[in-house]
Protein backbone atom coordinates (compact mmCIF):
# COMPACT_ATOMS: atom_id res chain seq x y z
CA UNK A 1 0.00 0.00 0.00
CA UNK A 2 1.49 3.31 -1.10
CA UNK A 3 1.51 6.45 1.02
CA UNK A 4 -1.45 8.71 0.14
CA UNK A 5 -0.66 11.94 -1.70
CA UNK A 6 -2.36 15.32 -1.71
CA UNK A 7 -2.72 17.03 -5.08
CA UNK A 8 -3.41 20.78 -5.12
CA UNK A 9 -5.18 21.95 -8.27
CA UNK A 10 -4.61 25.67 -8.95
CA UNK A 11 -7.26 26.98 -11.32
CA UNK A 12 -5.61 30.32 -12.15
CA UNK A 13 -6.59 33.43 -14.11
CA UNK A 14 -3.32 34.30 -15.82
CA UNK A 15 -2.63 37.33 -18.03
CA UNK A 16 -0.93 36.86 -21.39
CA UNK A 17 2.49 38.49 -21.32
CA UNK A 18 2.48 39.30 -17.58
CA UNK A 19 5.25 36.82 -16.94
CA UNK A 20 6.36 38.14 -13.56
CA UNK A 21 2.76 38.66 -12.44
CA UNK A 22 1.84 35.12 -13.42
CA UNK A 23 4.88 33.80 -11.57
CA UNK A 24 3.74 35.65 -8.44
CA UNK A 25 0.28 34.13 -8.82
CA UNK A 26 1.79 30.64 -9.11
CA UNK A 27 4.03 31.22 -6.08
CA UNK A 28 1.04 32.40 -4.04
CA UNK A 29 -0.64 29.10 -4.89
CA UNK A 30 2.56 27.26 -3.95
CA UNK A 31 2.58 28.93 -0.53
CA UNK A 32 -1.08 28.12 0.13
CA UNK A 33 -0.80 24.55 -1.14
CA UNK A 34 2.33 23.83 0.90
CA UNK A 35 0.78 25.29 4.04
CA UNK A 36 -2.23 23.02 3.53
CA UNK A 37 -0.01 19.94 3.27
CA UNK A 38 -0.06 19.35 -0.49
CA UNK A 39 2.58 17.12 -2.04
CA UNK A 40 2.20 18.44 -5.57
CA UNK A 41 0.69 21.55 -7.16
CA UNK A 42 -0.84 21.35 -10.64
CA UNK A 43 -1.18 24.59 -12.67
CA UNK A 44 -2.78 25.28 -16.08
CA UNK A 45 -1.15 25.02 -19.50
CA UNK A 46 1.33 27.83 -20.25
CA UNK A 47 0.38 29.44 -16.94
CA UNK A 48 3.70 31.29 -16.76
CA UNK A 49 3.11 33.30 -19.93
CA UNK A 50 -0.68 33.10 -20.28
CA UNK A 51 -2.65 31.40 -23.04
CA UNK A 52 -2.72 31.85 -25.98
CA UNK A 53 0.42 33.98 -26.35
CA UNK A 54 0.13 33.82 -30.15
CA UNK A 55 2.96 35.59 -32.02
CA UNK A 56 4.65 36.68 -28.80
CA UNK A 57 6.13 33.20 -29.07
CA UNK A 58 8.03 34.30 -32.18
CA UNK A 59 9.93 36.94 -30.20
CA UNK A 60 13.22 35.60 -28.77
CA UNK A 61 13.12 38.10 -25.90
CA UNK A 62 9.73 36.78 -24.81
CA UNK A 63 11.03 33.22 -24.62
CA UNK A 64 14.11 34.33 -22.73
CA UNK A 65 11.96 36.21 -20.23
CA UNK A 66 9.89 33.07 -19.63
CA UNK A 67 13.01 30.95 -19.14
CA UNK A 68 14.52 33.44 -16.69
CA UNK A 69 11.29 33.78 -14.73
CA UNK A 70 10.88 30.01 -14.50
CA UNK A 71 14.39 29.71 -13.05
CA UNK A 72 13.64 32.41 -10.51
CA UNK A 73 10.36 30.73 -9.60
CA UNK A 74 11.98 27.33 -9.22
CA UNK A 75 14.56 28.74 -6.83
CA UNK A 76 11.74 29.67 -4.44
CA UNK A 77 10.04 26.26 -4.41
CA UNK A 78 10.91 24.08 -1.43
CA UNK A 79 9.15 21.13 0.15
CA UNK A 80 6.57 20.64 -2.59
CA UNK A 81 6.55 19.53 -6.24
CA UNK A 82 5.08 22.02 -8.73
CA UNK A 83 4.06 21.51 -12.36
CA UNK A 84 4.46 24.79 -14.25
CA UNK A 85 3.29 25.30 -17.83
CA UNK A 86 5.63 27.47 -19.91
CA UNK A 87 7.03 27.89 -23.46
CA UNK A 88 10.43 26.18 -23.74
CA UNK A 89 13.15 26.74 -26.29
CA UNK A 90 15.67 24.01 -27.04
CA UNK A 91 18.18 23.91 -29.89
CA UNK A 92 16.31 26.69 -31.67
CA UNK A 93 12.95 24.90 -31.43
CA UNK A 94 9.93 25.91 -29.35
CA UNK A 95 7.85 23.53 -27.23
CA UNK A 96 4.67 23.81 -25.20
CA UNK A 97 6.15 22.52 -21.96
CA UNK A 98 5.55 21.61 -18.34
CA UNK A 99 8.40 21.88 -15.85
CA UNK A 100 8.54 19.60 -12.81
CA UNK A 101 9.93 21.88 -10.10
CA UNK A 102 11.17 20.61 -6.75
CA UNK A 103 13.50 21.89 -4.04
CA UNK A 104 14.85 24.88 -5.91
CA UNK A 105 15.37 23.35 -9.35
CA UNK A 106 13.71 21.94 -12.43
CA UNK A 107 14.00 18.17 -12.12
CA UNK A 108 12.23 17.19 -15.35
CA UNK A 109 10.47 18.71 -18.34
CA UNK A 110 7.63 17.44 -20.49
CA UNK A 111 6.97 18.59 -24.06
CA UNK A 112 3.39 18.46 -25.35
CA UNK A 113 2.90 15.76 -28.00
CA UNK A 114 -0.34 16.79 -29.71
CA UNK A 115 -0.47 20.31 -31.17
CA UNK A 116 -4.04 21.32 -32.01
CA UNK A 117 -4.49 23.18 -35.26
CA UNK A 118 -8.28 23.52 -35.49
CA UNK A 119 -11.07 25.75 -34.16
CA UNK A 120 -9.29 28.59 -32.28
CA UNK A 121 -5.99 26.72 -32.00
CA UNK A 122 -2.93 27.14 -34.22
CA UNK A 123 -0.16 25.62 -32.13
CA UNK A 124 1.58 24.07 -35.13
CA UNK A 125 2.51 27.63 -36.09
CA UNK A 126 4.58 27.98 -32.94
CA UNK A 127 5.59 24.65 -31.43
CA UNK A 128 7.29 21.39 -32.30
CA UNK A 129 5.70 18.18 -31.00
CA UNK A 130 7.39 16.45 -28.10
CA UNK A 131 8.17 12.78 -27.69
CA UNK A 132 8.54 10.47 -24.74
CA UNK A 133 7.08 10.47 -21.26
CA UNK A 134 7.57 12.52 -18.13
CA UNK A 135 6.98 10.36 -15.05
CA UNK A 136 8.18 11.35 -11.59
CA UNK A 137 7.90 9.64 -8.20
CA UNK A 138 5.90 11.05 -5.32
CA UNK A 139 5.62 9.13 -2.02
CA UNK A 140 6.26 5.91 -3.92
CA UNK A 141 3.62 6.73 -6.55
CA UNK A 142 4.64 7.20 -10.20
CA UNK A 143 2.95 10.30 -11.63
CA UNK A 144 2.70 11.03 -15.35
CA UNK A 145 2.25 14.43 -17.05
CA UNK A 146 0.21 15.38 -20.13
CA UNK A 147 -0.82 18.74 -21.58
CA UNK A 148 -4.34 19.46 -22.85
CA UNK A 149 -4.65 18.12 -26.42
CA UNK A 150 -2.48 15.14 -25.45
CA UNK A 151 -5.57 13.57 -23.87
CA UNK A 152 -7.99 14.43 -26.69
CA UNK A 153 -6.73 11.57 -28.82
CA UNK A 154 -4.82 8.32 -28.21
CA UNK A 155 -1.06 8.30 -27.85
CA UNK A 156 0.47 10.53 -25.23
CA UNK A 157 -1.44 9.15 -22.25
CA UNK A 158 -0.55 5.60 -23.29
CA UNK A 159 3.13 6.64 -23.47
CA UNK A 160 2.89 7.83 -19.85
CA UNK A 161 1.23 4.58 -18.78
CA UNK A 162 3.85 2.48 -20.56
CA UNK A 163 6.55 4.45 -18.73
CA UNK A 164 5.05 3.31 -15.45
CA UNK A 165 2.65 6.11 -14.57
CA UNK A 166 -0.05 5.21 -12.04
CA UNK A 167 -1.71 8.63 -11.98
CA UNK A 168 -2.01 11.24 -14.74
CA UNK A 169 -1.88 15.00 -14.09
CA UNK A 170 -3.00 17.17 -17.02
CA UNK A 171 -2.32 20.88 -17.53
CA UNK A 172 -5.03 22.53 -19.66
CA UNK A 173 -6.04 25.74 -21.37
CA UNK A 174 -9.38 24.63 -22.77
CA UNK A 175 -11.63 27.53 -23.84
CA UNK A 176 -15.34 27.59 -23.19
CA UNK A 177 -18.18 27.07 -25.56
CA UNK A 178 -21.66 25.73 -24.93
CA UNK A 179 -21.68 22.14 -23.64
CA UNK A 180 -17.85 21.99 -23.61
CA UNK A 181 -17.65 20.40 -20.16
CA UNK A 182 -19.68 17.38 -21.25
CA UNK A 183 -17.27 16.93 -24.14
CA UNK A 184 -14.28 17.10 -21.79
CA UNK A 185 -15.75 14.36 -19.61
CA UNK A 186 -16.34 12.21 -22.67
CA UNK A 187 -12.78 12.61 -23.95
CA UNK A 188 -11.16 12.07 -20.59
CA UNK A 189 -13.23 8.95 -19.94
CA UNK A 190 -11.99 7.58 -23.25
CA UNK A 191 -8.38 8.12 -22.08
CA UNK A 192 -9.08 6.62 -18.68
CA UNK A 193 -10.70 3.58 -20.29
CA UNK A 194 -7.76 3.16 -22.66
CA UNK A 195 -5.03 3.54 -20.03
CA UNK A 196 -6.61 2.57 -16.71
CA UNK A 197 -5.09 5.74 -15.20
CA UNK A 198 -6.97 8.00 -12.80
CA UNK A 199 -6.59 11.64 -13.79
CA UNK A 200 -6.63 15.18 -12.44
CA UNK A 201 -7.48 17.80 -15.05
CA UNK A 202 -6.52 21.42 -14.23
CA UNK A 203 -8.02 24.06 -16.50
CA UNK A 204 -7.25 27.74 -16.97
CA UNK A 205 -9.86 30.33 -16.05
CA UNK A 206 -10.36 33.89 -17.32
CA UNK A 207 -10.99 36.01 -20.38
CA UNK A 208 -8.38 36.52 -23.10
CA UNK A 209 -9.58 38.65 -26.01
CA UNK A 210 -12.47 36.68 -27.57
CA UNK A 211 -11.78 33.50 -25.59
CA UNK A 212 -13.06 32.69 -22.13
CA UNK A 213 -11.58 29.83 -20.12
CA UNK A 214 -14.15 28.44 -17.74
CA UNK A 215 -12.12 26.42 -15.26
CA UNK A 216 -14.30 23.50 -14.20
CA UNK A 217 -11.23 21.41 -13.35
CA UNK A 218 -12.04 17.83 -12.35
CA UNK A 219 -10.76 14.41 -11.27
CA UNK A 220 -11.74 10.98 -12.60
CA UNK A 221 -11.12 7.61 -11.04
CA UNK A 222 -9.81 4.65 -13.02
CA UNK A 223 -13.37 3.53 -13.78
CA UNK A 224 -14.22 6.95 -15.24
CA UNK A 225 -16.32 8.04 -12.26
CA UNK A 226 -16.28 11.78 -11.54
CA UNK A 227 -14.75 12.25 -8.08
CA UNK A 228 -14.55 16.04 -8.04
CA UNK A 229 -15.32 19.07 -10.16
CA UNK A 230 -14.08 22.56 -9.41
CA UNK A 231 -15.80 25.90 -9.74
CA UNK A 232 -16.72 27.38 -13.08
CA UNK A 233 -15.60 30.85 -14.16
CA UNK A 234 -13.55 31.71 -11.06
CA UNK A 235 -10.14 31.05 -9.56
CA UNK A 236 -9.84 28.27 -7.05
CA UNK A 237 -7.22 26.23 -5.22
CA UNK A 238 -8.47 22.76 -4.25
CA UNK A 239 -6.73 19.93 -2.40
CA UNK A 240 -7.51 16.39 -3.54
CA UNK A 241 -6.59 13.22 -1.67
CA UNK A 242 -5.34 10.23 -3.69
CA UNK A 243 -4.84 6.87 -1.98
CA UNK A 244 -4.92 3.21 -2.95
CA UNK A 245 -5.39 4.05 -6.61
CA UNK A 246 -8.46 6.26 -6.18
CA UNK A 247 -9.50 9.81 -5.40
CA UNK A 248 -11.32 10.56 -2.20
CA UNK A 249 -14.76 11.60 -3.47
CA UNK A 250 -15.32 15.30 -2.79
CA UNK A 251 -18.70 15.58 -4.46
CA UNK A 252 -19.68 17.35 -7.64
CA UNK A 253 -21.91 20.38 -8.19
CA UNK A 254 -25.32 20.19 -9.80
CA UNK A 255 -25.45 20.46 -13.57
CA UNK A 256 -25.84 24.10 -14.56
CA UNK A 257 -28.25 25.26 -17.27
CA UNK A 258 -26.46 26.30 -20.44
CA UNK A 259 -27.87 29.83 -20.08
CA UNK A 260 -26.07 30.17 -16.74
CA UNK A 261 -22.75 29.07 -18.27
CA UNK A 262 -23.15 31.47 -21.18
CA UNK A 263 -24.07 34.39 -18.94
CA UNK A 264 -21.12 33.77 -16.64
CA UNK A 265 -18.81 33.46 -19.64
CA UNK A 266 -19.99 36.83 -20.96
CA UNK A 267 -19.59 38.48 -17.56
CA UNK A 268 -16.07 37.11 -17.13
CA UNK A 269 -15.16 38.00 -20.70
CA UNK A 270 -16.22 41.63 -20.19
CA UNK A 271 -14.61 41.94 -16.75
CA UNK A 272 -11.25 40.61 -17.93
CA UNK A 273 -11.22 42.43 -21.26
CA UNK A 274 -11.69 45.77 -19.53
CA UNK A 275 -9.65 44.93 -16.44
CA UNK A 276 -6.65 43.39 -18.18
CA UNK A 277 -6.53 46.19 -20.77
CA UNK A 278 -6.95 49.02 -18.27
CA UNK A 279 -10.27 50.54 -19.35
CA UNK A 280 -11.87 52.52 -16.50
CA UNK A 281 -15.44 51.74 -17.50
CA UNK A 282 -17.95 50.97 -20.22
CA UNK A 283 -20.35 52.97 -22.39
CA UNK A 284 -23.47 51.40 -23.89
CA UNK A 285 -25.88 52.88 -26.39
CA UNK A 286 -29.25 51.91 -24.97
CA UNK A 287 -32.10 51.54 -27.45
CA UNK A 288 -34.99 50.00 -25.55
CA UNK A 289 -34.33 46.71 -27.37
CA UNK A 290 -33.37 43.31 -26.04
CA UNK A 291 -29.75 43.28 -27.27
CA UNK A 292 -28.68 46.51 -25.59
CA UNK A 293 -30.65 45.53 -22.47
CA UNK A 294 -28.76 42.25 -22.11
CA UNK A 295 -25.44 43.97 -22.82
CA UNK A 296 -26.17 46.50 -20.08
CA UNK A 297 -27.08 43.81 -17.56
CA UNK A 298 -23.88 41.88 -18.32
CA UNK A 299 -21.75 45.01 -18.02
CA UNK A 300 -23.21 45.92 -14.63
CA UNK A 301 -22.73 42.38 -13.30
CA UNK A 302 -19.16 42.36 -14.64
CA UNK A 303 -17.99 45.80 -13.60
CA UNK A 304 -20.42 47.27 -11.08
CA UNK A 305 -22.97 50.00 -11.75
CA UNK A 306 -20.48 52.77 -10.97
CA UNK A 307 -18.33 51.81 -13.97
CA UNK A 308 -21.13 51.64 -16.53
CA UNK A 309 -22.83 54.51 -18.36
CA UNK A 310 -25.90 54.11 -20.58
CA UNK A 311 -26.74 56.63 -23.27
CA UNK A 312 -30.13 56.77 -24.99
CA UNK A 313 -30.08 58.64 -28.31
CA UNK A 314 -33.68 58.95 -29.46
CA UNK A 315 -34.69 59.92 -32.97
CA UNK A 316 -38.12 60.94 -34.26
CA UNK A 317 -38.75 57.21 -34.86
CA UNK A 318 -37.99 56.10 -31.30
CA UNK A 319 -41.12 54.79 -29.63
CA UNK A 320 -42.14 56.17 -26.26
CA UNK A 321 -42.13 52.58 -25.02
CA UNK A 322 -38.41 52.36 -25.79
CA UNK A 323 -37.71 55.46 -23.73
CA UNK A 324 -39.88 54.28 -20.85
CA UNK A 325 -38.33 50.81 -20.77
CA UNK A 326 -34.78 52.20 -20.92
CA UNK A 327 -35.46 54.63 -18.08
CA UNK A 328 -36.96 51.85 -16.01
CA UNK A 329 -34.02 49.51 -16.56
CA UNK A 330 -31.32 52.04 -15.66
CA UNK A 331 -33.32 52.94 -12.56
CA UNK A 332 -33.34 49.27 -11.53
CA UNK A 333 -29.61 48.88 -12.17
CA UNK A 334 -28.49 52.23 -10.79
CA UNK A 335 -26.22 53.27 -13.65
CA UNK A 336 -25.58 56.74 -14.98
CA UNK A 337 -28.03 57.50 -17.77
CA UNK A 338 -28.08 60.28 -20.35
CA UNK A 339 -30.39 61.10 -23.23
CA UNK A 340 -29.03 62.87 -26.29
CA UNK A 341 -31.58 63.49 -29.03
CA UNK A 342 -30.11 63.00 -32.51
CA UNK A 343 -32.77 64.86 -34.53
CA UNK A 344 -30.67 68.07 -34.73
CA UNK A 345 -27.73 66.09 -36.15
CA UNK A 346 -30.06 64.26 -38.55
CA UNK A 347 -31.29 67.57 -39.88
CA UNK A 348 -27.77 68.95 -40.22
CA UNK A 349 -26.65 65.94 -42.23
CA UNK A 350 -29.79 66.11 -44.37
CA UNK A 351 -29.08 69.76 -45.18
CA UNK A 352 -25.41 69.09 -45.92
CA UNK A 353 -26.20 66.17 -48.23
CA UNK A 354 -29.30 67.62 -49.90
CA UNK A 355 -27.40 68.84 -52.99
CA UNK A 356 -25.71 65.45 -53.36
CA UNK A 357 -28.92 63.47 -52.87
CA UNK A 358 -31.12 65.68 -55.05
CA UNK A 359 -33.58 63.60 -57.09
CA UNK A 360 -32.74 60.38 -55.27
CA UNK A 361 -35.33 58.55 -53.13
CA UNK A 362 -34.81 57.93 -49.43
CA UNK A 363 -33.48 54.45 -48.64
CA UNK A 364 -31.27 52.73 -46.10
CA UNK A 365 -28.75 55.57 -46.48
CA UNK A 366 -30.85 57.78 -44.23
CA UNK A 367 -31.37 54.91 -41.80
CA UNK A 368 -27.65 54.23 -41.60
CA UNK A 369 -26.93 57.90 -40.97
CA UNK A 370 -28.93 57.68 -37.76
CA UNK A 371 -26.87 54.73 -36.60
CA UNK A 372 -23.62 56.48 -37.52
CA UNK A 373 -24.61 59.63 -35.65
CA UNK A 374 -25.16 57.50 -32.56
CA UNK A 375 -21.84 55.74 -33.08
CA UNK A 376 -20.05 59.08 -33.42
CA UNK A 377 -21.58 60.37 -30.18
CA UNK A 378 -20.63 57.23 -28.26
CA UNK A 379 -17.07 57.33 -29.58
CA UNK A 380 -16.77 61.00 -28.64
CA UNK A 381 -17.81 60.16 -25.09
CA UNK A 382 -15.36 57.25 -25.13
CA UNK A 383 -12.50 59.49 -26.25
CA UNK A 384 -13.32 62.06 -23.60
CA UNK A 385 -13.73 59.68 -20.66
CA UNK A 386 -11.51 56.71 -21.58
CA UNK A 387 -14.44 54.30 -21.17
CA UNK A 388 -14.80 51.66 -23.87
CA UNK A 389 -17.93 51.39 -26.00
CA UNK A 390 -19.57 47.97 -25.75
CA UNK A 391 -21.42 47.21 -28.97
CA UNK A 392 -24.73 45.38 -28.80
CA UNK A 393 -25.00 43.39 -32.04
CA UNK A 394 -25.80 39.66 -31.87
CA UNK A 395 -24.65 36.72 -33.99
CA UNK A 396 -27.74 36.74 -36.20
CA UNK A 397 -26.94 40.34 -37.16
CA UNK A 398 -23.24 39.65 -37.64
CA UNK A 399 -24.06 36.75 -39.95
CA UNK A 400 -26.52 38.62 -42.15
CA UNK A 401 -24.95 42.06 -42.09
CA UNK A 402 -27.99 43.50 -40.32
CA UNK A 403 -25.73 46.10 -38.76
CA UNK A 404 -24.19 49.41 -39.80
CA UNK A 405 -20.47 49.87 -40.30
CA UNK A 406 -19.26 52.84 -38.24
CA UNK A 407 -22.69 52.95 -36.63
CA UNK A 408 -23.98 50.28 -34.24
CA UNK A 409 -20.80 48.32 -35.03
CA UNK A 410 -18.62 51.17 -33.72
CA UNK A 411 -16.99 50.27 -30.43
CA UNK A 412 -14.26 48.33 -28.72
CA UNK A 413 -15.82 45.06 -27.57
CA UNK A 414 -18.85 43.19 -28.94
CA UNK A 415 -20.27 41.44 -25.88
CA UNK A 416 -23.00 39.29 -27.48
CA UNK A 417 -21.66 38.92 -31.02
CA UNK A 418 -21.69 35.11 -30.66
CA UNK A 419 -25.26 34.85 -29.32
CA UNK A 420 -28.04 34.09 -31.78
CA UNK A 421 -31.07 36.33 -31.37
CA UNK A 422 -33.19 33.43 -30.16
CA UNK A 423 -30.59 32.64 -27.50
CA UNK A 424 -30.44 36.29 -26.42
CA UNK A 425 -34.03 35.93 -25.22
CA UNK A 426 -33.21 32.71 -23.37
CA UNK A 427 -30.31 34.33 -21.52
CA UNK A 428 -32.45 37.37 -20.65
CA UNK A 429 -35.14 35.11 -19.19
CA UNK A 430 -32.53 33.25 -17.14
CA UNK A 431 -31.03 36.51 -15.79
CA UNK A 432 -34.45 37.86 -14.85
CA UNK A 433 -35.17 34.70 -12.86
CA UNK A 434 -32.12 35.08 -10.62
CA UNK A 435 -32.25 36.18 -6.97
CA UNK A 436 -32.78 39.90 -6.64
CA UNK A 437 -35.51 40.04 -9.24
CA UNK A 438 -35.72 41.05 -12.89
CA UNK A 439 -33.32 43.58 -14.38
CA UNK A 440 -34.78 43.66 -17.91
CA UNK A 441 -38.33 45.05 -18.26
CA UNK A 442 -40.89 42.56 -19.56
CA UNK A 443 -41.90 44.89 -22.40
CA UNK A 444 -38.43 44.56 -23.90
CA UNK A 445 -38.79 40.79 -24.00
CA UNK A 446 -42.29 40.67 -25.48
CA UNK A 447 -42.40 43.44 -28.08
CA UNK A 448 -41.35 42.65 -31.70
CA UNK A 449 -37.69 43.62 -32.22
CA UNK A 450 -37.09 46.76 -34.28
CA UNK A 451 -34.15 48.97 -35.22
CA UNK A 452 -36.56 51.97 -35.09
CA UNK A 453 -34.94 53.75 -38.02
CA UNK A 454 -38.18 54.43 -39.87
CA UNK A 455 -41.91 54.38 -39.07
CA UNK A 456 -43.41 51.02 -37.98
CA UNK A 457 -40.17 49.16 -38.68
CA UNK A 458 -39.76 45.52 -37.61
CA UNK A 459 -36.73 43.23 -37.97
CA UNK A 460 -38.82 40.57 -39.67
CA UNK A 461 -39.56 43.02 -42.50
CA UNK A 462 -35.98 42.41 -43.65
CA UNK A 463 -35.14 38.99 -42.21
CA UNK A 464 -36.74 35.55 -41.95
CA UNK A 465 -38.26 34.68 -38.55
CA UNK A 466 -35.40 34.44 -36.08
CA UNK A 467 -36.05 30.81 -35.17
CA UNK A 468 -35.65 29.95 -38.87
CA UNK A 469 -32.80 32.36 -39.50
CA UNK A 470 -30.73 31.17 -36.54
CA UNK A 471 -31.17 27.51 -37.42
CA UNK A 472 -30.02 28.15 -40.98
CA UNK A 473 -26.97 30.14 -39.84
CA UNK A 474 -26.00 27.44 -37.35
CA UNK A 475 -26.35 24.69 -39.94
CA UNK A 476 -24.28 26.55 -42.54
CA UNK A 477 -21.66 28.05 -40.24
CA UNK A 478 -21.21 25.55 -37.43
CA UNK A 479 -22.06 22.29 -39.22
CA UNK A 480 -20.70 23.25 -42.67
CA UNK A 481 -23.87 22.07 -44.39
CA UNK A 482 -24.57 23.20 -47.94
CA UNK A 483 -27.81 25.01 -48.87
CA UNK A 484 -29.36 21.83 -50.39
CA UNK A 485 -28.58 19.93 -47.18
CA UNK A 486 -30.19 22.65 -45.07
CA UNK A 487 -33.24 22.73 -47.33
CA UNK A 488 -33.50 18.96 -46.93
CA UNK A 489 -34.02 19.56 -43.21
CA UNK A 490 -37.28 21.26 -44.04
CA UNK A 491 -36.34 24.93 -44.09
CA UNK A 492 -37.88 27.08 -46.87
CA UNK A 493 -35.56 27.26 -49.86
CA UNK A 494 -36.10 30.99 -50.29
CA UNK A 495 -35.04 31.62 -46.68
CA UNK A 496 -32.03 29.32 -46.90
CA UNK A 497 -30.65 30.82 -50.09
CA UNK A 498 -31.32 34.37 -48.95
CA UNK A 499 -29.68 33.80 -45.58
CA UNK A 500 -26.60 32.12 -47.03
CA UNK A 501 -26.26 34.90 -49.61
CA UNK A 502 -26.36 37.53 -46.87
CA UNK A 503 -23.80 35.61 -44.84
CA UNK A 504 -21.38 35.41 -47.76
CA UNK A 505 -21.93 39.02 -48.81
CA UNK A 506 -21.15 40.54 -45.41
CA UNK A 507 -17.75 39.07 -44.66
CA UNK A 508 -16.24 42.52 -45.23
CA UNK A 509 -18.33 43.90 -42.37
CA UNK A 510 -17.34 41.14 -39.97
CA UNK A 511 -13.65 41.78 -40.66
CA UNK A 512 -14.19 45.31 -39.30
CA UNK A 513 -16.21 44.32 -36.25
CA UNK A 514 -14.70 44.49 -32.75
CA UNK A 515 -13.78 41.27 -30.96
CA UNK A 516 -16.34 39.67 -28.71
CA UNK A 517 -16.79 36.68 -26.43
CA UNK A 518 -16.96 33.28 -28.15
CA UNK A 519 -19.61 31.01 -26.63
CA UNK A 520 -20.59 28.71 -29.52
CA UNK A 521 -18.43 25.99 -31.10
CA UNK A 522 -17.69 28.38 -33.97
CA UNK A 523 -17.74 32.14 -33.66
CA UNK A 524 -16.98 34.94 -36.09
CA UNK A 525 -13.39 35.29 -34.94
CA UNK A 526 -10.29 33.11 -34.71
CA UNK A 527 -12.16 30.04 -35.95
CA UNK A 528 -13.91 31.70 -38.93
CA UNK A 529 -11.40 32.57 -41.65
CA UNK A 530 -13.21 33.02 -44.92
CA UNK A 531 -12.02 35.24 -47.78
CA UNK A 532 -13.84 38.50 -48.40
CA UNK A 533 -13.31 38.13 -52.15
CA UNK A 534 -14.64 34.75 -53.26
CA UNK A 535 -16.84 33.45 -56.06
CA UNK A 536 -17.27 29.97 -54.62
CA UNK A 537 -20.87 28.84 -54.25
CA UNK A 538 -21.67 25.49 -52.65
CA UNK A 539 -24.84 24.89 -54.72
Amino acid sequence: MKTPITVAVAQLNCVVGDISGNARRILEAVTRAKAAGADVLLTPELALCGYPPEDLLLRPAFLRACTDELAALAAQVQGITVLVGYPAEQDGLRFNAAAVVRNGRIVDTYFKHRLPNYEVFDEERYFEPGEGACVFELNGLRVGVNICADVWEPGAAEVARDAGAELLLVLNASPFHMHKQERRYEVMRDRVAATGLPVAYCNLVGGQDELVFDGGSFALDADGALAWQGASFREELTLLQFADGAWRDQGVPDVRPVEADVYDALVLGVRDYLGKNGFPGALIGLSGGVDSALTLAIAVDALGADKVRAVMMPSPYTAQMSLDDSREMVRWLGVRYDEIAIEPAMQTFADMLAPQFAGLPEDTTEENLQSRIRGMLLMALSNKTGAIVLTTGNKSEMATGYATLYGDMAGGFAVIKDLYKTFVYRVCAWRNAQPGGPVIPENILTRPPSAELKPDQCDQDSLPPYEVLDAIIAAYMEEDLSPPEIIARGYPEVDVRRTVAMLRRNEYKRRQAPPGVRVTPRGFGKDWRYPITSRYRDA
